[in-house]
């Protein structure tokens, strides 16, 4: 119970915290997101990706000789900071796009380039950019507590900033899609792992559940890629390139064939595997008892 209220203590202190900070600078900062020259955007994306790979080796090999540490405490700071900051986000974000979509139909939600000009939401763009760079501290974690680090984990952090970082100063059709989509998953995930972190028990369906809301991103991500590309060969509006729209469909297809291996391998396979030990075990005591 005591564990309970401190968690959720720091959770409202967090949220009120970070309320006051992001109003503040979304009604001061708004105005000065677009003013980094994009070659910058585009060389520090493959600078953070470099000391994003050597990290990950070298803090691999320094562990094999070590104790794993602990850091739940920090671990669990970490996830809630995330969580919240997605929440605000999601909301932001979210309000904006759902406006839109039903106010002005499918196609401009898609299409319109004032996501990343509206006096709020560009201000949510910006943060969603920047915040890819900081993330990579999960995998620090991971490593420092020496647990399985995953082909997904690492390929999905380094190509989201690359593509994330590259395609934000071109201000690209379905960004603002992309952008909500993930801010709503990662609310709900990093929510996820910070109860897990501060000793909650959670159901394991509540994991399915955040595997499949992230298969689901894939697959909406793909069709409004296709939309851009067919709209765009219309000659309609809707401002992309061949490129971009090329290398996002394939990184979305690549996670949901990545994630759709992850939900078979985590939940379906281990499923079978205890169902078949429990038959297993069933059977050996019967043969006992006989």
């Amino acid at each position: 119970m005591l564990r309970c209220c401190i968690f959720y203590t720091v959770y409202f202190i967090l949220y009120i915290l970070g309320h006051l900070f992001l109003h503040y600078f979304t009604l001061v900062s708004a105005d000065y997101v677009h003013q980094t020259p994009s070659f910058l955007y585009r060389k520090k994306s493959f600078l953070f990706s470099a000391l994003y790979a050597a990290c990950i080796l070298g803090g691999r090999h320094v562990m094999k000789q070590r104790e794993k540490f602990n850091l739940r405490k920090p671990l669990v700071l970490w996830s809630l900071t995330l969580a919240v900051f997605s929440i605000f986000g999601a909301v932001r974000t979210g309000s904006y796009m759902t406006y839109i979509l039903m106010t002005k139909g499918l196609k401009q939600s898609v299409c319109d380039q004032s996501f990343y000009n509206g006096p709020v939401s560009k201000f949510w763009a910006y943060a969603f950019v920047l915040s890819k760079a900081p993330e990579l501290g999960d995998t620090l974690f991971i490593v420092l507590r020496k647990q399985k680090l995953i082909f997904l984990h690492w390929y999905h952090h380094i190509t989201v900033l690359l593509y994330s970082w590259y395609s934000y100063k071109d201000m690209v059709a379905g960004g603002g899609w992309f952008m909500t989509m993930n801010y709503l998953v990662h609310s709900v995930m990093y929510s996820y792992y910070a109860l897990r972190a501060a000793g909650f028990k959670v159901s394991r369906k509540f994991a399915m559940f955040i595997t499949l809301t992230q298969i689901t991103q894939m697959l909406v991500g793909c069709v409004v890629n296709y939309l851009v590309y067919s709209w765009m060969q219309q000659g309609q509006e809707c401002p992309s390139h061949v490129q971009n729209i090329v290398w996002s469909s394939l990184m979305y297809l690549s996670y949901f064939v990545l994630f759709c291996q992850f939900f078979h391998e985590a939940y379906i396979d281990k499923t079978k595997k205890a169902a078949a030990a429990r038959a297993e075990a069933a059977a050996a005591a019967t043969r006992k008892a006989q």
